[in-house]
């Protein structure tokens, strides 16, 4: 019997549109040789929102993802809408829906692909053999803490005001979601904060090692952020697990995608305790490339593979595809972001008709 997935793509901004349609493809090419079935829909978000009804999360999108089985989101933004007010951004949007699909746990793997070590800047022996998953905390923070905005002051001189601030119950159970993530890993995880100059990081890091009591089989560590940055770039193979908060997390799983060589490669899950899961490449809209067939849909295609595997509880289907993804990669076909010498340059079409030929 056929099983039926209910998917809402948000192609959004910029190369959006040409990576959804290579995953959509992939996905459905999977799904004929499994007997699944993905009835997709497609939504609004981001500028392609803000230019078609003049808000970056129309009320459409939000009950339309939340009624579905799983989102897969492309990418949203440009300098398009740079000079909006911040409330009408695209990334406002983002904020808003993660937010109401109440996401609060954000995963981004960095793992270096064999094929792929050549592309990093750093040296071999650095990164070769790197595998982290930093679980990001997506909802509180300074993102979302109040007050907020810009002031007058007595003076009237303008004042800038963002608040960090942080809940036991929303540390607990970001903590939780990373230790169990850590205990199906390497059995360690590195808690990041700043717990020497932040009480919301010291709260954090008290938290933290409560929840840890309940997993005596998973190594904690602690590192300020600002350590934790340089070890990623010095010795990145000592990290499994990182679990932070919503600004350092943000940064940290930048700078850890960049081991692999390539932003263009890395894909991303945010979730819920409950309801459907958002899924995303880590990089950008790149509107300076946008409809020149020059986006590498690799990163759109392994988060099409994240949330067949944890949202929709899909196993063979994920490893189907990300087998695919590394028989082209050993097939030496490359985007423009990881071409090296010897290796065969393809457009976002061409990868995913190989692809498609792989599956």
């Amino acid at each position: 019997m056929t099983q039926t997935y209910r998917i809402t793509l948000l192609p959004g901004d910029g190369i959006g549109p040409e990576i959804t349609a290579v995953a959509k493809d992939v996905l459905n090419a999977v799904g004929s040789q499994l007997d699944l079935q993905f009835e997709f829909s497609e939504a609004l978000l981001g500028g392609a929102a803000i230019d078609a009804t003049g808000n970056p999360l129309p009320h459409e999108t939000l009950e339309k993802c939340k009624n579905s089985d799983a989102v897969l989101l492309a990418a949203i933004g440009g300098q398009k809408w740079d000079n909006l007010p911040r409330e009408q951004r695209p990334e406002t949007g983002l904020l808003g829906l993660r937010a109401g699909m109440e996401l609060f746990a954000n995963l981004r793997p960095a793992t270096i692909l064999p094929q792929l070590i050549g592309a990093s800047t750093l040296k071999r022996e650095v990164v070769e053999g790197v595998d982290i998953m930093v679980v990001r905390e997506l909802t509180g923070g300074i993102y979302f803490g109040k007050p907020k905005g810009v002031f007058p002051t007595e003076t009237g001189e303008k004042r800038g005001v963002n608040t960090m601030a942080y809940t036991e119950a929303e540390v607990d159970r970001i903590a939780r979601v990373a230790f169990e993530i850590a205990r199906k890993r390497g059995k360690k995880i590195c808690s990041v904060d700043k717990a020497n100059v932040l009480e919301v990081s010291q709260l954090w890091r008290d938290r933290v090692i409560a929840v840890s009591a309940d997993y005596s089989d998973v190594e904690l560590s602690h590192l300020y952020v600002d350590n934790a940055a340089m070890q990623l770039v010095r010795a990145p193979k000592q990290f499994d697990t990182i679990v932070t908060g919503n600004l350092f997390g943000d940064i940290l799983s930048d700078a850890a995608a960049m081991l692999t060589g390539s932003i263009g490669m890395l894909p991303s899950a945010s979730l819920g305790a409950e309801g459907p899961g958002l899924y995303e490449p880590v990089h950008g809209s790149a509107p300076d490339i946008a409809g020149q067939d020059k986006a590498n849909p690799l990163a759109q295609v392994l988060s099409a593979a994240m949330m067949l595997r944890y949202g929709l509880n899909l196993p063979e289907a994920a490893d189907r595809i990300e087998k695919a993804v590394t028989a082209v990669l050993d097939s030496g076909y490359r985007t423009g972001d990881i071409m090296s010498e010897g290796m065969t340059l393809v457009g976002c079409k061409k990868m995913g008709e190989v692809l498609l030929d792989t599956l």
